[in-house]
C-alpha cells in the first residue's frame, strides 16, 4: 500500500504537485469530481447552506491551525532558536504566516456570519438565543468568541507584529512591548479557542 501510495505522488509530482497552488487547484477540481459523481452538488437553499459551512470550516481550519502553530510551535521554539538564524523567521516566516493568519481569520468570520443568516439564527444567535440554552445560546457564545478573537487578529495582534517585523517605524523599547502585547493577546485567543470550538461543535451535536 506505501508504494503504491508513493509511486502514485510521484506520478502527481510530474503535473507540478510540488506547486501549492497546485496542489489546491487539484484538491479542489477532485472535492468537484467527487461531488458530481455522487450527486452531493445540489443548486438549493440547502447545497448553498452546505457550501458556505464547508468554506467557514475551511477558513477556520487556516485560522485555528495557525493560531496554535504559533503557540505551540513558533512562540516557544524563538528562545532556541540562534541569534544570527532568527532574522530567518521575522523576515520570511513570520510574515507569510501572518498574513494567511489574518486573512483566514477574516474569512472565518465572514463565512460564518453568512452561514448564521442563510440558516436563519444570526440575531438569535447574537443575542445569545435570549440565554435560553439550546443551539442558538451554544452557536451565539461560539460566534462572539470567534468576533472578539477576529478582533483581536486585526486590531492588536496584527499592527504590533507590523511594529516587531519593522515593517512600521518603532524604537527598540517599542518594539520589545510589541512584541509582548501581541504575544500576551496571541494566548489570550488560544485560551478563547478552546470554548469558542467546544461551542461551535456542541451547536450541531447538543442543540
Amino acid at each position: 500500500m506505501q508504494n503504491i501510495m508513493l509511486k502514485a505522488i510521484d506520478n502527481l509530482a510530474k503535473f507540478g504537485l510540488d506547486k501549492l497552488e497546485r496542489a489546491l487547484l487539484f484538491g479542489a477540481a477532485l472535492a468537484v469530481i467527487l461531488a458530481l459523481a455522487t450527486g452531493s452538488i445540489q443548486m438549493s437553499q440547502v447545497w448553498l447552506t452546505f457550501l458556505f459551512r464547508w468554506l467557514h470550516v475551511l477558513a477556520g481550519i487556516m485560522w485555528i491551525g495557525l493560531l496554535w502553530y504559533f503557540n505551540f510551535v513558533q512562540i516557544p521554539s524563538m528562545p532556541k532558536i540562534p541569534d544570527e538564524q532568527k532574522p530567518t523567521i521575522s523576515k520570511v516566516i513570520a510574515p507569510a504566516a501572518l498574513f494567511w493568519f489574518r486573512w483566514a481569520a477574516l474569512a472565518t468570520v465572514v463565512t460564518g456570519l453568512i452561514l448564521a443568516a442563510l440558516n436563519g439564527y444570526i440575531f438569535k444567535a447574537l443575542l445569545l438565543g435570549y440565554f435560553q440554552g439550546g443551539r442558538d445560546t451554544y452557536i451565539g457564545l461560539g460566534m462572539w468568541m470567534g468576533l472578539i478573537m477576529s478582533y483581536n487578529v486585526w486590531m492588536i495582534i496584527w499592527p504590533n507584529q507590523q511594529k516587531v517585523l519593522g515593517l512600521v517605524p518603532a524604537g527598540d523599547d517599542e518594539k520589545k512591548a510589541a512584541a509582548r502585547t501581541a504575544m500576551l493577546t496571541s494566548r489570550f485567543n488560544t485560551m478563547f479557542s478552546i470554548p469558542m470550538l467546544y461551542f461551535m461543535v456542541a451547536a450541531q451535536n447538543l442543540g
